[in-house]
């Protein structure tokens, strides 16, 4: 093993601190989002919630949780994030395989990554988009939030690259012992890939979660906007003496601010996918990386 010189242990030491110091300022805002969702209305209102809950209580949890509109909003992103996934994979999956052949097994292959390419570089505009999606009746239906990027390009180029780096001595013995190509996506590539398929999970998963402008757009009623779009909405508006319709929940309001139910709403929409991200980002450098690599 090699000893490190001095120059290296100081610029070791020094990508510690800024990454250290990024870091902590990525997470100081979350941190701080979340003392005020377990802070009672008046420490919220009198400023004193730093990182650490002032009077805790979990008020604006139970009082976000009540919303209809809420849950409502909630099962429209989780429908959307499981069609949206499924979707998303299979047609990735579908169009990478092939274009990760030579040209000698699909000689059109350049044909078709170069029409990819084009509609990754040139997008066809918002109108012309909303314009198709309406005239094909998909307005106010959860497919106008899926169908549109069916095919994330980026997602294939991605995928495509890592399929190119695989051995081809393992599929040549497959197609030796009679396997289909069917039988060697399935039991073969995407085994060995499943590091770059749980990177393009990540990025399919977030990107549906997160999405709210398209839910804004293509959604004329409120019952149908996904999560995002809805604390987008209630974000923007500061009044939530609206959301009441009950003596019960005026009650309740004597415990929540809009600070502290905002802050609980807003942490709610970002808890599924802090509770996928661990389990997938042991794959990610790896998937992200070898992928990355043109073949």
């Amino acid at each position: 093993m090699l000893k490190r010189t001095t120059g290296e242990k100081i610029f070791a030491i020094f990508n510690y601190i800024i990454l250290s110091f990024t870091a902590f300022a990525c997470l100081v805002p979350m941190i701080n989002v979340l003392a005020v969702s377990f802070s009672s209305s008046t420490a919220a209102a009198t400023g004193s919630v730093k990182l650490w809950p002032v009077d805790f209580t979990l008020a604006s949890y139970k009082y976000a949780l009540s919303k209809r509109e809420f849950l409502q909003s909630f099962l429209v992103s989780l429908k959307r994030v499981t069609l949206g996934y499924i979707v998303n994979m299979v047609m990735t999956i579908s169009v990478a395989y092939p274009l990760s052949k030579d040209r000698s097994d699909f000689r059109a292959r350049n044909v078709y990554a170069w029409f990819f390419i084009i509609t990754m570089m040139f997008s066809g505009g918002l109108i012309p988009t909303f314009v198709t999606v309406r005239k094909l009746g998909l307005l106010d239906t959860v497919w106008a939030l899926v169908l549109p990027g069916a095919v994330p390009v980026f997602n294939v180029i991605l995928l495509m690259n890592f399929f190119r780096e695989l051995p081809k001595e393992i599929e040549e013995a497959a197609y030796i012992d009679g396997a289909s190509h069917w039988t060697t996506l399935f039991r073969i590539y995407l085994p060995l890939s499943l590091p770059s398929l749980a990177t393009i999970s990540l990025f399919v998963l977030v990107g549906h979660w997160n999405g709210w402008f398209d839910g804004m757009i293509y959604m004329n009623r409120p019952k149908n906007w996904p999560l995002q779009t809805y604390l987008r909405t209630i974000l923007i508006n500061p009044d939530i003496s609206q959301y009441q319709t009950s003596s019960e929940e005026l009650a309740n309001l004597k415990e929540v601010s809009e600070r502290t139910f905002k802050s609980a709403q807003v942490f709610l929409g970002a808890a599924p996918i802090l509770a996928v991200y661990p389990f997938l980002q042991k794959y990610f450098m790896k998937g992200l990386v070898m992928g990355s690599v043109k073949g």
